[in-house]
């Protein structure tokens, strides 16, 4: 298991980096994630929708995304209240009140999930969430110890060294455990350090004494290391890495989802991509971009309260190109309809944008698909997530699930943008609506995803002891002595 000190400390990105690094070595591994609270999500071959850390962590493996590999996913809806989805179908909604001890049958689906896993399997790397020692949530946990203790397996916690801190979060995430978790705590690992490794090395001598475990491996900062994210945490700051001459201005709706949509305009050289809450900002933009939300009615009105609103119709009315992704499409038509308080506490209706000459309605049912087309002259694919149902005014043009008019576009299919010539096709027509040109870069996505997995690999065999991690893998975690109060 690959735990962390924190959340965003670190997990998917090493998780993903021994994945692809066994595989490379030949044995036959999965990724493994019991319980994910994100509303960033990825539909399987086979119809079942997990969470998007685990799809691209199966693609590192070259293993087949499955149900198993998330068998619980918990898409919050509001501060309180999340949707869940078991073994990848849609299971109803859980309160925040019910995490302590409300929570029996998910951990019995995700250990029965990792049983069937880890026997078809060589090796399972599960990957924890949050942080192990949040011993407010022991009780009821079955994400973190509650699974390592299931499962006998050996723990490796990763600490984020760019926070300050890390020694003690590393020391004090051991020492709040008790004795029975405080022995499968196996070793360590640093991430994202910069500098001189001498200047670090009496610090991890310090900590092996003060634990009795080992650091397996500090791992550098990159800039260069990136991966499609399970959470909103870094969006505030995320730009492509080039000088921009198309400046794309994605809102950030407060209960954005599946914003990895975007990810392949970053890679474009001479696109900027900034993610905003501030209608200021969508002043000189090429293209703005509506993402997809967890809870369209609510983040309309969060919308209209910035004044986001109106910046959006008059960039539309400028003749300036706006794209709407699944929420985002929904809320550039004429309507949103929620007869059955699927989205919200009882029947709603309001009025969208009317960018488009659409309304949508949302049923219980989900749409789960794998759609393929065409769009703007280019080949397409995507994955559709939702509950929201289409109408479209009669004569009004269609674009991949969703609906056209002049330069406003809207689709239904999340992951789009990683077709190379559709993306291409979406940006010559914002340049032209601009009155700008844009030249097609040839990049590829797909290979650009392949190097950075190859990356992660590299960057785990240089910095990490793979070797040590397959060994404890193979024998589980060795004797180590109890620290901190428990002693």
């Amino acid at each position: 298991m690959v735990a962390g000190t924190t959340s965003d400390a670190g997990k998917s990105l090493v998780t993903t980096a021994l994945c692809r690094a066994f595989a490379r070595r030949g044995v036959r591994v999965a990724p493994f994630k019991a319980q994910n609270m994100s509303n960033n999500s990825m539909v399987c071959a086979d119809g079942a929708e997990i969470g998007r850390a685990q799809w691209v962590q199966a693609l590192a493996a070259g293993a087949e995304p499955e149900s198993a590999m998330n068998p619980v996913l918990l898409k919050p809806g509001g501060d309180r209240r999340s949707h869940v989805v078991v073994m990848g179908k849609p299971a109803g909604e859980i309160s925040s009140r019910e995490f302590i001890g409300g929570r029996t049958h998910l951990a019995e689906a995700a250990y029965a999930a990792y049983d069937d896993l880890s026997s078809r399997y060589d090796l399972v790397v599960a990957e924890g969430a949050g942080s192990p020692a949040e011993i407010n949530l022991r009780a009821g946990d079955y994400v973190n110890m509650g699974l390592a203790r299931h499962a006998d397996m050996p723990v490796v916690v990763v600490g984020d060294i760019d926070r300050g801190g890390v020694f003690a979060a590393l020391y004090g995430t051991v020492a709040l455990l008790e004795p029975a978790d405080q022995a499968l705590i196996a070793g360590f690992v640093i991430n994202k350090f910069r500098g001189d490794e001498t200047l670090l090395a009496p610090g991890l001598r310090r900590l092996e004494e003060l634990t009795g475990r080992p650091v397996v491996g500090t791992l550098p900062w990159r800039s260069d290391v990136w991966l499609d994210s399970e959470d909103a945490l870094d969006l505030q700051g995320r730009r492509g890495v080039a000088a921009s001459d198309l400046r794309v201005v994605v809102v950030r709706l407060p209960r954005i989802s599946n914003f990895t949509d975007v990810d392949a305009l970053g890679l474009e050289p001479g696109v900027d991509v900034v993610f905003t809450a501030d209608p200021h900002d969508l002043a000189g933009a090429d293209l703005v971009v509506l993402p997809g939300t967890r809870a369209t009615i609510a983040d309309l009105a969060w919308l209209r309260s910035r004044g986001l609103d109106r910046a959006i119709v008059r960039h539309a009315g400028a003749g300036r190109a706006v794209l709407g992704i699944c929420g985002g499409f929904q809320m550039l038509g004429r309507h949103v309809h929620d007869p059955g308080g699927v989205e919200t506490d009882g029947p709603a209706s309001v009025p969208g944008l009317g960018l488009l000459p659409v309304e949508t309605t949302f049923t219980v049912r989900k749409v789960l698909r794998l759609p393929r087309g065409e769009a703007l002259g280019a080949p397409a694919w995507g994955y559709e997530i939702h509950h929201g149902r289409i109408t479209r005014a009669a004569g009004t043009a269609e674009f991949l699930g969703g609906a056209r008019d002049g330069n406003v576009l809207g689709t239904m299919w999340h992951g789009s943008l990683e077709s190379d010539a559709l993306r291409s096709a979406v940006l010559e027509l914002a340049a032209t609506a601009s009155g700008r040109s844009f030249t097609p870069s040839g990049v590829s996505f797909a290979a650009a995803r392949q190097a950075r997995l190859d990356l992660l690999a590299d960057l785990a065999e240089k910095h990490l002891d793979v070797d040590a991690l397959l060994t404890l893998a193979e024998r589980g975690a060795p004797a180590a002595p109890v620290i901190g109060p428990y002693a």
